[in-house]
């Protein structure tokens, strides 16, 4: 069974009670019943096992069996930039990001972009890419929700990651070098940030932005992927290559014990 997130403030050790949507959801769709057990995180990083005790329509209480807490620093956190992109593909992209493992997105304005700023629907998309983002991460079995940050220019997220030691702008038509070869940072501590544009691609100056706070040009490869594909191929190709330094690095480790 998935793992399901609740609030912090429902934990009460040696219990947890479940109210709201969720409790609609395991009481209505689940079916959920005393004697079950379930999976519950606290979207910090600890996970619950839990036996329901009670079922009604006020709340489902729980008694806590066991729990764990998240494995620190097993690769490294990715923020993904991606440039706001139209009709529900935004939504897929923050779905399928979150089930590969980003740990922050961060939604862009961009000269290309359709999508322009509009303050009064901000509360109402956050909200909604939130809850798309718990329900990939319940959905995936993740320890934690993915930060939705709010939208903001190309040249906000350029000044916010100037320190990180990767940091990089894909690109559609480019010499550059390739995700797939690139050196990757051996400290897990640092975050990884990707940029990626909206369906007409990055603007001059913003590519001239972004090299001048030192994100590196990189490419996908020859072909010309939508916006929502490159993001996705993007993370996908990352993924791969970070647990293929967590696995050598684990098998170092255990080798020189």
């Amino acid at each position: 069974m998935s793992t399901f997130f609740v609030d912090p403030d429902a934990i009460t050790p040696p219990t947890i009670r479940i109210t709201g949507d969720l409790l609609h959801h395991l009481r209505n769709s689940l079916r959920i019943h005393p004697g079950d057990s379930l999976t519950l995180n606290d979207a910090s990083g600890t996970r619950y096992s839990v036996e329901v005790t009670r079922v009604s329509s006020q709340a489902i209480d729980s008694h806590i069996i066991d729990q764990q807490v998240e494995p620190t620093g097993r690769t490294s956190p990715i923020v993904l930039g991606q440039a706001l992109i139209k009709g529900d593909k935004m939504d897929w992209v923050i779905q399928k990001a979150t089930e590969l493992g980003v740990a922050t997105i961060v939604p862009l304005y961009s000269i290309h972009g359709v999508i322009k700023s509009n303050p009064e629907r901000t509360d109402h998309q956050r909200a909604r890419w939130n809850r798309i983002a718990r329900d990939a991460a319940q959905q995936s079995e993740r320890w934690t929700i993915p930060t939705i940050a709010d939208p903001i220019h190309v040249a906000e997220i350029c000044r916010q990651y100037t320190a990180s030691p990767l940091k990089s702008m894909l690109m559609e038509r480019s010499s550059s070098s390739s995700l797939a070869t690139i050196s990757l940072p051996q400290d897990r501590s640092h975050s990884i940030v990707l940029l990626i544009g909206p369906e007409g691609g990055w603007a001059a100056n913003e590519q001239r932005l972004a090299q001048e706070q030192g994100f590196l040009q990189l490419s996908l490869g020859p072909r010309i992927l939508r916006a929502e594909t490159a993001a996705i191929a993007a993370l996908s190709i990352l993924q791969s290559r970070l647990d293929e330094m967590m696995t050598r690095a684990t098998s170092e480790t255990s080798g020189a014990s």
